[in-house]
């Protein structure tokens, strides 16, 4: 596969995101946990979320890097050049 086509896979793929639906009920929980309101059914679709979300995140870091070594930078380059900031920590 030419270089160009394999870049612009990856880059589709880094650029997919979270899908609306999942992040708008994510957000929801999330709220309702800090509001203290969660109900034990929904923390068990919080924790379900919260683990689909962080495989999501997961595959764009594993597409970021496949793209860092395709463009044989390091992956703080290829994050500064496509203008991604590292999340903030928890």
């Amino acid at each position: 596969m030419p270089v160009v086509q394999l870049e612009a896979q990856l880059l589709m793929k880094i650029n997919r995101g979270v899908p609306f639906d999942l992040q708008r009920r994510y957000d929801e929980l999330t709220e309702k946990r800090r509001a203290e309101t969660l109900t034990p059914k929904e923390y068990a679709e919080l924790l379900r979320l919260t683990a689909q979300v962080e495989q999501l995140n997961v595959e764009r870091v594993e597409n970021l890097c496949k793209l860092a070594d395709l463009r044989k930078i390091s992956l703080t380059a290829l994050m500064r050049e496509l203008g991604i900031k590292a999340p903030a920590p928890i």
